[in-house]
């Protein structure tokens, strides 16, 4: 029988890489992201069993609605991953009041807890036993963003995902977190990431290139495969040795 995999942020960029890879390996795959069209346009594009469905994972009754269409539909989830998120001190870098301060780090919160947390919660009560649970994270989460407060939202999910692990283990579900690092085809500088700051980027990786959204989803692919079943609440780094530094 084939997997159901739930894909957040599946349109674009790592998210729709993972939900090729899982299309590939032939599980039935559900994208999810605000965007309906660019859902769409990424669901016709991926070879395979792939369903669209908008909804705004920062939203308490939209991912109630995801739950119950998931659930109507598939009756469970054996794939979830969560990819859903951005960084709000881009999209608003704001000023130096504090009200500025407070909605950065608000928006981010919203943007990288919440998007995971609601969802998680919501499907947690269709996962099958030996579900596959991966949260992504950012190499920010682990040495810092310069801003402060993307790095942190995203470095809450990793006791998150240590408690769920333990709570849904004795089912032989695993929980595991990706921290990518650099990773160029997506939609995360928004257009304004300058030439020196990619090739500052790219400086501090050990093999000299930026990741790509194949790279995570390969590494995504084999968490959720049988193979790992023994590995549950770590922190997997994709970005080419760039948290060593250089």
């Amino acid at each position: 029988m084939a997997r159901v995999s739930v894909v957040t942020g599946g349109g674009t960029g790592i998210g729709r890489a993972v939900a090729a890879e899982l299309a590939r390996n032939g599980d039935r795959v559900i994208i999810v992201g605000r965007r309906a069209e660019v859902l769409a346009a990424a669901a016709k594009g991926i070879d395979g069993d792939v369903r669209p469905i908008a909804a705004d994972l920062g939203d308490p009754d939209d991912v109630a609605r995801l739950r119950d269409e998931v659930a109507d539909a598939y009756g469970r989830v054996d794939v979830l991953v969560n990819n859903a998120g951005g960084n709000a001190d881009l999209s608003d870098p704001g000023g130096d009041g504090l009200a500025d301060v407070a909605r950065q780090w608000i928006g981010n919160f919203q943007a990288n807890v919440l998007t995971v947390v609601l969802p998680t919660e919501a499907l947690s009560g269709l996962l099958a036993d030996d579900a596959r649970v991966v949260l992504v994270s950012s190499i920010a989460a682990i040495r810092g963003s310069g801003a402060g407060s993307y790095g942190s939202a995203k470095a809450a999910l990793h006791p998150y995902a240590y408690n769920l692990a333990t709570a849904l283990g004795p089912r032989g579900i695993t929980v595991n977190v990706v921290a990518p690092g650099f990773i160029e085809e997506t939609e995360f500088f928004g257009g304004g990431l300058s030439d020196d700051r990619r090739a500052a980027l790219i400086d501090q990786t050990a093999n000299h290139r930026p990741g790509t959204p194949a790279d995570v989803a390969a590494t995504i692919a084999w968490l959720t495969s049988p193979p790992a079943g023994h590995l549950t609440a770590q922190i997997i780094q994709v970005n080419g040795g760039a948290e060593r530094g250089r």
